[in-house]
C-alpha cells in the first residue's frame, strides 16, 4: 500500500533532500525550517503567531495521537489555540498518528492541517533533519510535491509583525486597573493571565500610537521575526520608558525592549524551541525550566549601564532577560504563560502587577 501513497519532499538551501508521505494540504511552501523538542502541544504551537514564515519540524517521534481540540471560546479567545489561525508555512515528522484519542479531540491533526492549507510531511528522518540544523545552523527550506518547483524565501527579511498583528484596538473588561499590550502576535495566553488577575486588558496594533494612553502598564508581547524590522514599535517603545509607565517584555517583546534602551540583537544558530529551557535568574541560585520559541538574542554586554541581565540560558549562557536597576521595566526572553509547558515562571506576571500600583 505504501507505493499508493503521495510523495514530497522537503529541500534545504544546502540542497540536501528529505523525502515523505503528505498528511496535510497538497501546496508548496517556503520558509525557514526550524525545530522544537516539545513532546507535546501540538495545537498550541501550530497557533503561535511567533512561527509565521517558519516550517516547523517536530523531534518527537509521534505527532498527532491526540488528535485536534474544537473552537471553544473564552471572552472571545479560542479556548484551547494560541491564536485565530495556524502560522506555520509547513509541518514536517518522523510518524504521524492517523488514530488519535482524547476527551476534548475533535478531528485529526491532518484535518485540521487541510482546513487551514498547510502543507505537513511524515516518515522524515527528523533526527538527521535536526543533527544537521544544529551543525550547520537554521536554513531555509521549501516543500515541493509531484516535481512542482518554488523558489526559497527569507521570511526574516519581511516585517513579520505587521502580518499578525490584529487592525483595530481591543478592549478587554475586566478590573480597573488596565494595562495595554502591544500586540506583535501575541499568543492568548498572556492575555488570560492578565484577564485572569482581574485586570482590564486594551489590545492594540503593533504600530499603534502610546501617546494620548494613560495605562496603569504596557505589555509588549510575543512575536515573529527579527526585531529589528519591528522600527516604528521600537520607537513607541522608547518614547513610553520615559513616562516611567510600567513596562514588560515577552519573547519579542523583550528584544523590542532591548532595542528601545539601545542594547543590540542577534540571530542564534538555531534558537530554543521548545518546553524544558533551563534558565538561572541572575544573583540566585534559582534554575527554572521555561517553555521558549525564539530565533534571536539581546547581546548582554550591549546593555546600558542602568539595566542589567536578569536571566540567563544555563545551556549557551545566552541573554533571557532584562531588568532596569530601579524603574519597572522588565524583559522575559522565555514564556512564563507557558501554554504548553511548565508555568515555573508565572511569577513574572504578578511582579510585574505589583509594580503596576
Amino acid at each position: 500500500m505504501r507505493n499508493k501513497r503521495k510523495k514530497a519532499c522537503l529541500i534545504l538551501e544546502d540542497n540536501s533532500v528529505f523525502c515523505g508521505y503528505s498528511f496535510g494540504y497538497r501546496k508548496p511552501a517556503a520558509g525557514e525550517v526550524v525545530f522544537n523538542t516539545g513532546m507535546v502541544g501540538y495545537p498550541e504551537s501550530l497557533t503561535d503567531p511567533s512561527y509565521k514564515g517558519q516550517i516547523l519540524v517536530f523531534t518527537y517521534p509521534l505527532i498527532g495521537n491526540y488528535g485536534v481540540p474544537g473552537d471553544a471560546k473564552e471572552d472571545g479567545l479560542l479556548k484551547f489555540f494560541e491564536s485565530n489561525t495556524i502560522h506555520i508555512q509547513g509541518l514536517i515528522v518522523a510518524g504521524y498518528s492517523k488514530q488519535y484519542s482524547h476527551w476534548n479531540a475533535k478531528k485529526s491533526l491532518s484535518e485540521w492541517l487541510q482546513d487551514h492549507k498547510i502543507p505537513a510531511l511524515y516518515d522524515i528522518d527528523t533526527r538527521e533533519l535536526t543533527r544537521k540544523l544544529r551543525k550547520k545552523g537554521t536554513m531555509l527550506g521549501k516543500i515541493e510535491f509531484d516535481g512542482t518547483s518554488i523558489p526559497f524565501e527569507n521570511p526574516n527579511k519581511r516585517n513579520l509583525v505587521n502580518e499578525v498583528t490584529i487592525e483595530k484596538p481591543i478592549l478587554y473588561k475586566r478590573g480597573k486597573k488596565r494595562l495595554i499590550l502591544i500586540d506583535c502576535g501575541t499568543k492568548n495566553s498572556i492575555l488570560k493571565s492578565f484577564l485572569n488577575r482581574n485586570i482590564s486588558i486594551l489590545r492594540v496594533p503593533c504600530d499603534y500610537d502610546l501617546r494620548n494612553e494613560k495605562p496603569d502598564g504596557i505589555i509588549i508581547s510575543n512575536g515573529p521575526g527579527d526585531p529589528k524590522q519591528c522600527k516604528r514599535t521600537i520607537a513607541h517603545v522608547r518614547k513610553a520608558l520615559s513616562r516611567n509607565i510600567p513596562i514588560l517584555g515577552i519573547c519579542l517583546g523583550s528584544q523590542i525592549l532591548g532595542l528601545a534602551i539601545g542594547a543590540t540583537t542577534y540571530k542564534l544558530k538555531y534558537g530554543h524551541r521548545s518546553q524544558n529551557q533551563p534558565c538561572v535568574e541572575v544573583g540566585t541560585k534559582r534554575c527554572y525550566i521555561t517553555p521558549q520559541n525564539h530565533g534571536y538574542a539581546i547581546s548582554t554586554h550591549t546593555l546600558p549601564l542602568d539595566w542589567r541581565e536578569w536571566f540567563y540560558n544555563n545551556n549557551d549562557k545566552t541573554n533571557e532577560g532584562i531588568i532596569h536597576i530601579s524603574k519597572p521595566f522588565f524583559g522575559a526572553q522565555f514564556h512564563p504563560e507557558a501554554s504548553p509547558g511548565p508555568d515555573d515562571t508565572e511569577f513574572i506576571f504578578d511582579m510585574f502587577v505589583r509594580a503596576t500600583k
